[in-house]
């Protein structure tokens, strides 16, 4: 009896590490091909609306902000 009871315990133990085992991330590798994510430009949004020269000047007006030699109060 508590050899059986070892025996399925230790099988069970086994099934539940080899679980644990890390999958490739890649299925096919090409070199010099991007495979990740497609990414979009920062200024790709609804509150930009395409339009770069505003995202500029946000992140500008954004970093002024945060600079206490020109920040008032």
């Amino acid at each position: 009896m508590k050899k059986s009871v070892l025996i399925v315990s230790a099988m069970l133990a086994a099934f539940g590490l080899a679980a644990c085992g890390e999958r490739p991330q890649v299925n096919v590798y090409q070199q010099g091909k991007y495979q990740g994510k497609a990414d979009t430009a920062p200024y790709d949004n609804p509150a930009f609306g395409k339009d770069k020269a505003k995202w500029e000047a946000a992140v500008r007006a954004r970093g002024q902000g945060q600079d206490e030699y020109t920040r008032g109060g």
